[in-house]
């Protein structure tokens, strides 16, 4: 069985699925929830699934910490679901083409540092785009750009707001990913 650890910063709502759809599984198992953040809403998450959890600075990550971790639980596939810093390159080459991570958008537009969230659907709606997504890609050392290994679209109107853009790219993430990582570990 493939153990999985999920690197999270926010309130995890899709961590919170891709545990909901591996609780029963005999492919593979969460088997930590990480965050930077000792406050964020995942590790309440975690709690529900009786998922270990991890916490890390930025300082105790760059200083190799996290990856000890992930080590010491025998971790096999690390994804990123929220996770708003960047990794590490000694962290990437520890997991190559063995790390994942969702983009609220279709990269390669709208990548890059300070495109995630709110910042991402806001930029969509000012280009005034006709369609916004997702991407599923593998982690590299550069933000937002390892090999694409799944897109997902949705249109986008007139009238959405950065917050209805949210919303469908959101239904599209809860949808997409847990099933996207089932077909790669």
């Amino acid at each position: 069985m493939k153990r999985l650890a999920i690197l999270a910063s926010g309130s995890g709502s899709n961590a919170e699925k891709i545990m909901a759809h591996f609780q029963h599984s005999a492919k593979a198992e969460i088997a930590l929830v990480a965050s930077n953040k000792p406050d964020a809403f995942v590790l309440e998450r975690a709690k529900k699934f009786d998922v270990p959890t991890f916490t890390f600075s930025r300082k105790e990550m760059d200083a190799g910490q996290l990856l000890e971790k992930l080590r010491e639980e025998k971790i096999d596939w690390v994804i990123l679901a929220g996770f708003l810093l960047k990794i590490p390159v000694a962290l990437t080459r520890a997991f190559p083409d063995r790390m994942v991570n969702i983009h609220p958008a279709l990269l390669p537009k709208y990548g890059g540092k300070g495109m995630y969230g709110t910042h991402v659907h806001e930029a969509v709606k000012a280009a005034g785009e006709k369609e916004t997504g997702i991407t599923i890609h593998l982690v590299n050392e550069h933000y937002d750009e390892g090999k694409i290994i799944f897109q997902a679209s949705t249109p986008v109107t007139e009238e959405d707001t950065p917050e209805s853009i949210a919303a469908k790219v959101h239904e599209l993430e809860h949808r997409h990913f847990p099933q996207v990582i089932e077909g790669l570990v």
